[in-house]
């Protein structure tokens, strides 16, 4: 009995994974289709966030839970009003720009810190004893902030009334626009906060993987296949992919390794692709955020 309470544990965390590393990509791709290929390297930014803040004397869980997501979503903002807003319906050229930037800040962080793994962060939870076994009391901790981050946009999204009006501008900003709203304002908004969510998986999965400097290419693949095929609503998507995906690749990871675990996820992305092309949303959960 043992036994499966750690497996499920483990199954579950991985899923927890993947909706975090995906959340930020989610909100920009699926609400602004914008291409981020940047997204990686606003996680690693956050990761490096929480190393040099708690290197300096900062409170982990202030670095991880505060000044991550304040310090990515700042710059996130940045790159919106530098770059992305002259590019918004040109995919080509925003995934081509995304691309140059992150190959920038992946240049910038080794000139800076250099190509090593940085200073690691230890996990401030230790281990939970389950029976004759033992499961991170940290990971246990991300399942929980994870369930709570997707609960807290879920109501941001429904109920509040930037969230209305974020999903009104991105569903038709000439009408926005004419209702006076500053669609320039939702645009940097929404950019920003998918960046804050992006830095903040990066800050909390900091203590789990290290960080580097090409970390994020570690994330991008994974956070792309999760919300492809997901499919347009961005929290159902998001959630039922990463469930099915991220059970495949805990299950398969167990029973043989992990190599065959992300070979099984990445196969599987394709078998739902190629049965619904538009994302498991465009079949099931079609009026879900």
């Amino acid at each position: 009995m043992d036994l499966y309470v750690a497996l499920g544990l483990q199954i579950v965390y991985g899923i927890a994974n993947l909706v975090l590393i995906s959340l930020g990509l989610a909100i920009i791709f699926g609400m602004m289709r914008v291409i981020n290929l940047a997204h990686g390297e606003f996680l690693m930014l956050g990761g490096y966030t929480v190393v040099i803040t708690t290197n300096a004397g900062v409170n982990v869980w202030i670095a991880m839970l505060i000044l991550a997501p304040v310090v990515v979503g700042v710059i996130g903002v940045i790159v919106e009003r530098v770059m992305i807003r002259f590019l918004y319906g040109r995919m080509i050229d925003t995934l081509l720009a995304t691309w140059g930037l992150s190959l920038v800040l992946i240049g910038l962080v080794t000139t800076i810190f250099g190509a090593q793994t940085a200073t690691t962060v230890s996990p401030p939870i230790g281990a939970v004893h389950i029976g004759r076994f033992t499961s991170s009391g940290y990971e246990l901790f991300l399942i929980g902030v994870t369930a709570v981050l997707a609960i807290l946009a879920y109501c941001a999204l429904r109920y509040t009334k930037i969230g209305l009006i974020a999903r009104g501008t991105m569903q038709g900003a000439e009408i926005a626009s004419a209702l006076g709203v500053s669609t320039k304002q939702i645009y940097a908004i929404t950019f920003g906060v998918g960046a804050a969510v992006s830095g903040l998986a990066g800050g909390l999965l900091a203590p789990v993987t290290g960080v580097l400097p090409t970390i994020g290419a570690t994330y991008i693949a994974k956070a792309f296949i999760t919300v492809i095929a997901g499919g347009q609503a961005i929290l159902a998507g998001t959630l039922s992919a990463s469930t099915l995906l991220g059970g495949v690749n805990s299950v398969l990871s167990y029973i043989t390794g992990p190599t065959v675990g992300e070979v099984g996820m990445l196969m599987l992305a394709i078998v739902l692709l190629r049965l619904m092309p538009q994302g498991i949303t465009s079949k099931l959960f079609r009026k879900s955020l």
